[in-house]
């Protein structure tokens, strides 16, 4: 099995969706939204109600050896069902 989940994104207009039950997380690129909802639903033990994504293009970084490029990332904006909380992000 895939680890689909690589980390919780936390930021400034992140946290403002917090009041309307969604959630950001930085997924695999190759994974699709049925894999990612059974993978919060499992792993967190929530009801999840809708899963939206994006595709982040990479972007070019200049630093003293050159040229380099950030790799393309998949964010996944997960709505929980009314109700439903992720304690991960409460202290935030």
């Amino acid at each position: 099995m895939k680890q689909v989940i690589k980390r919780p994104v936390v930021s400034e207009k992140n946290t403002t969706h917090l009041s309307n039950g969604v959630y950001v997380f930085e997924v695999d690129r190759k994974s699709n939204k049925d894999e990612i909802k059974r993978a919060i639903e499992s792993f967190f033990r929530v009801k999840v109600s809708s899963v939206r994504t994006m595709v982040g293009r990479g972007k070019m970084k200049r630093t003293k050896q050159g040229v380099s490029r950030v790799k393309y990332y998949k964010k996944a904006m997960v709505k929980l069902a009314p109700g439903e909380k992720i304690t991960l992000f409460e202290g935030v």
